[in-house]
């Protein structure tokens, strides 16, 4: 069976610098009508740089909807007519100084699809070397080395929340152990 619901109307709530939020009326396959809630965002890219001692790039920021500082993978949001690839290279680069080598996509991740339409690009890639990290403004952050074994255990002790974050590390680490074998 294909499941659907049409569109019947969409009326524009909120329209901000990174959401839109839009409260649309569907038809449901049953032909009754329900109220859908959306979150309109443009996407994100999360990058999993590996050093040649097998230790992952993490930044540790504030992050103002948790009142908390929370420590992730470097990550952004889509920049408007760049392709994933190309932004995680640039975000990466931003927040670490880094710059990588031999990239390879990890997949997508849908965080939230019960009311938002973000799309998060997953990407691996060794370090090749360092230059000067490129903060934008109003961006502060600690940049940290760890271990992928230790980032491992850390997403299993629930030490790292950020669902992109723990996706990514545990990727990286079956497609780091994968090429042991």
């Amino acid at each position: 069976m294909q499941h659907f619901e049409k569109t019947l109307q969409s009326k524009d709530i909120f329209n901000g610098r990174v959401i839109h939020v839009m409260h649309d009326e569907v038809e449901l396959e049953d032909g009754k009508t329900a109220l859908r809630e959306v979150v309109a965002h443009p996407g994100g890219v999360c990058v999993a740089a590996l050093t040649d001692n097998n230790e992952l790039l993490f930044v540790r920021q504030f992050r103002y909807p948790y009142k908390e500082v929370l420590l992730e993978l470097p990550a952004g949001k889509l920049e408007k007519g760049q392709n994933p690839l190309d932004n995680g290279k640039r975000e990466l680069l931003e927040e670490t100084g880094a710059i990588g080598r031999h990239y390879m996509t990890l997949g997508q991740v849908y965080p939230s699809p019960g009311y938002c339409g973000e799309i998060i690009h997953l990407y691996f890639c060794r370090i090749d070397h360092f230059d000067e990290q490129r903060l934008d403004e109003g961006e502060f952050l600690d940049v940290e080395r760890i271990p992928l074994d230790q980032a491992v255990q850390m997403v299993l002790n629930g030490e790292l929340p950020d669902a992109k974050t723990q996706i990514a590390v545990l990727k990286t680490a079956l497609l780091i152990q994968q090429n042991k074998d």
